[in-house]
């Protein structure tokens, strides 16, 4: 499920602080899982999270449904499993079909660009795996940045601006640049781990590019 490869060219940049790049969608459990796991390997370490997006399955591709065989078959043999062993509460949300991920992206560059990328992307995947909201919803995203301290009216505003949608749309072709297949996708310096990454090893990364 996780692999460790090394990127031919590294986007990162000259940085004051070190950065973790995490690749993720808002519709993808192990992402919240992935979630619990990074805290653990950068607690006490020098490293920021950088989200960065990624979507599935983009408009207008179809999106999955919880009453097919295939999202109970995956959540029986893998999600719950794992989520049990990191102590992650986690249930297949019953909305149908699933909803698309871009306007909560969208959202999401105006939550970064005010300080607020973290809260916010903990807020939705809570909202959709917790408590079984449709996070494609105007009305659920608008409630979800009050709750972690936007403003209604901004949020409200750059979900319908052209600026966020740009940025959402260049975040994509970053994705596509660097061949991201799958989320969670982590980065840690120049080492990748595609899938869920193991706890130990990403920690050892971690540790490894905060060193002077």
């Amino acid at each position: 499920m996780n692999s460790i490869t090394t990127p031919s060219n590294d986007v990162t940049g000259p940085r004051s602080k070190q950065v973790m790049k995490v690749w993720i969608d808002f519709v993808c459990p192990f992402c919240l899982l992935a979630e619990s796991l990074i805290q653990k390997a950068i607690e006490g370490v020098d490293v920021d999270i950088q989200w960065m997006p990624f979507e599935l399955r983009e408009y207008t591709t179809p999106t999955l449904r919880p009453e097919d065989e295939y999202l109970p078959r995956i959540w029986t043999r893998s999600v719950y499993p794992m989520a049990k062993s990191l102590g992650v509460p986690i249930k297949l949300p019953t909305i149908s079909p699933q909803p698309y991920s871009r306007l909560a992206f969208v959202g999401f560059q105006f939550a970064q660009e005010q300080g607020k990328a973290n809260q916010y992307v903990d807020a939705l995947f809570k909202a959709f795996f917790q408590k079984d909201l449709n996070i494609g919803d105007v009305g659920v995203l608008l409630t979800i940045a009050q709750e972690v301290g936007l403003s209604g009216t901004d949020f409200a505003a750059a979900l319908q601006s052209k600026k966020y949608g740009a940025l959402h749309d260049a975040a994509l072709k970053i994705a596509r640049e660097q061949v991201i297949r799958a989320v969670p996708t982590a980065q840690v310096g120049n080492d990748r781990f595609d899938g869920m990454p193991d706890l130990e090893l990403l920690r050892k990364c971690v540790v490894a590019v905060s060193r002077p």
